[in-house]
Parts: C-alpha cells; sequence; structure tokens
C-alpha cells in the first residue's frame, strides 16, 4: 500500500527546519533524507525514523518497529506527534547530525 501524498506533503513541511530535506519515492514509499543522509520512511501512512541513541532520547516511549518486512526497527512516529514542528524537525536534525556521512558512490 503506498502512502497518500498529502501525508508525505505534511510531514515533509513539519520538518523543513531541519535542514536540506528532499524526499524520493521507492517501492512504492518515500523515503527522506536529511542534508544527503538518509533519516526516515514514509510507508503505510505512517514515519518511521531511523534509530539512534539520540533520536531514541528525543522521541522516548515511541514504539520501534520496522517500515516493511524485512527492514530494520525504525521509531515509529505517533501521528499526533506530527503536529509539532519543531520537536519534529529537532528529531530530524539531531537524527541526521548522529548519522554518518553517506559512502560516496561508485561510478
Amino acid at each position: 500500500m503506498t502512502s497518500d501524498q498529502r501525508i508525505v506533503d505534511f510531514i515533509v513541511a513539519q520538518m523543513t527546519d531541519a535542514g536540506n530535506i528532499s524526499t524520493r519515492k521507492m517501492f512504492g514509499e518515500h523515503a527522506i533524507w536529511c542534508d544527503g543522509k538518509t533519516v526516515a520512511v514514509i510507508a503505510n501512512d505512517q514515519l518511521y525514523v531511523k534509530i539512534t541513541p539520540e533520536g531514541r532520547q528525543l522521541a522516548a516511549g515511541a514504539e520501534e518497529a520496522p517500515a516493511y518486512p524485512g527492514a530494520k526497527p525504525s521509531l515509529l512516529v505517533a501521528p499526533e506527534r506530527w503536529e509539532d514542528a519543531s520537536w519534529l524537525a529537532t528529531l530530524i536534525r539531531t537524527t541526521a547530525n548522529a548519522l554518518p556521512a553517506p559512502r560516496p558512490r561508485k561510478h
């Protein structure tokens, strides 16, 4: 099942203060990058953020679940938390800062 584009647009708009946010539709769902690092996935109208110790602390109590079968667990951000743009941007920025730089692509 693909996510509703209106939900994707809303979530992305809420995190714009995190940094340079971009998305790409992948496998019927949406991957989210912040400053060149993959930080989250929107799948089945749910927001899944990569787990980092810093992000886990910010999202204390968030369920951990895979975005799709076979995926690593992520922080499942409850829809009511999407409304708080400042909190969501902080979570995304904190997660991006904690992740390693992406490996250069081979050409």
